[in-house]
């Protein structure tokens, strides 16, 4: 079941074009999600309550190396898409290994952009693409203390080489 829910770009465009003639409100997000962790499940379940069906974009391995340097990730792209497939208030993964999801938002045309509130609306990509397109941007509060890169840290100190 989780596999059916990875989508290649073309599928996600046609799932969402099937959803916006059944009149569904299509949310967009993305991310690297590499490894799981509260704050990113707290983000994805409020994110999906502001419409009617979740696509999550997920950068590629080659992707998550570029913005987060050569060790990362530290979970492989198959691995982190079935983990966000598996989550039941995500209704679509998609692979993107563009530096930017733009071209993907652009793409499949969500009515509702979110990310989390670190972001300002002006400087969220495909921000002005969703609203020009009669569409909103919306940031949602991250949970304090989590995130994979301080989990990252933690580890090390437990376990150092």
């Amino acid at each position: 079941m989780t596999e059916s829910k990875i989508l290649t770009r073309q599928q996600a465009v046609e799932q969402a074009e099937r959803w916006h003639t059944e009149g569904q409100r299509i949310v967009f997000t993305n991310g690297c999600f590499d490894i799981l962790h509260l704050g990113h499940v707290d983000y994805l379940e409020k994110a999906r309550q502001t419409g009617d069906k979740l696509i999550l974009g997920l950068n590629t391995d080659a992707s998550v190396s570029c913005i987060k340097g050569p060790l990362r990730p530290v979970v492989n792209e198959y691995a982190r898409a079935r983990l966000m497939a598996s989550l039941a208030f995500v209704d679509a993964v998609t692979l993107f290994d563009e530096p930017t999801p733009l071209e993907l938002i652009q793409a499949v045309k969500p009515d509702v952009l979110v990310k989390g509130d670190d972001y300002a609306v002006e400087n969220i990509v495909g921000a002005s693409f969703v609203l020009e397109n009669g569409g909103r941007v919306q940031t949602i509060p991250l949970v304090a203390g989590y995130s994979t890169t301080a989990l990252i840290e933690k580890i090390r100190a437990a376990y150092p080489a």
